[in-house]
């Protein structure tokens, strides 16, 4: 497991940008990067906005390691069509993405956590592999035992941030369904994600 999970908003300042549009990230606070000389930024490379465009990305769905992403990268690069679009479409079909669009956890490592604790059914079957690759129709649920989990409730009631289109959550089931695979422009970031800048830096 990456090292994010002791440091997730670390990334936030590396960055400079609010990957998940939360209240409470340091870069809310100070909007330089860390160390001696985080205020005096150069103008970054061709090479270095392709990398922060890489780096900003992976970071968005917490605790994916370069191994990890290279791979769907390289699966992307495979299917037909734009590379770029395929991309975002294999992280969005990542099951820890779809429990954390349907507002049942508060954040992408809460997801990953919920679901290998085996707290997610699909189909009726629990699954506790966060990187499962969710297809159109499958129906995404909590399982009976958490649903009466504090920080659960807490979530789905939160107006941080609302339920995508691509999906069709019943509040009142913590139930959802994966009606389509999303395009770039269904994904709401809270910051600008430019996947054509990551399959040029994997392109090099």
């Amino acid at each position: 497991m990456s090292k994010r999970q002791e440091s997730k908003y670390k990334i936030n300042r590396r960055l400079g940008e609010n990957l998940w549009g939360r209240a409470k990230s340091p870069i809310n606070k100070r909007e330089y990067p860390p160390g001696q000389h985080g205020q005096k930024r150069k103008k970054p490379t061709d090479y270095g906005t392709q990398l922060m465009a890489k780096q900003r990305l992976k970071g968005y769905y917490g605790n994916i390691t370069e191994k990890q992403f290279r791979r769907v990268y390289a699966e992307a690069n495979r299917r037909r069509g734009d590379t770029s679009e395929n991309l975002i479409g294999l992280l969005e079909r990542r099951l820890d993405a779809v429990v954390y669009r349907m507002k049942v956890v508060p954040t992408v490592f809460a997801a990953r956590q919920f679901v290998n604790h085996g707290h997610i059914l699909v189909n009726g079957k629990r699954v506790t592999i966060a990187s499962y690759q969710v297809k159109i129709g499958d129906v995404i649920e909590v399982r009976s035992a958490a649903k009466d989990f504090t920080f659960v409730l807490e979530s789905v009631k939160s107006s941080e941030r609302e339920v995508p289109d691509y999906i069709e959550f019943e509040e009142n089931k913590l139930r959802g369904t994966f009606k389509r695979v999303p395009l770039l422009a269904d994904v709401p970031y809270p910051v600008k994600m430019e996947p054509n800048m990551v399959v040029e830096y994997y392109s090099r």
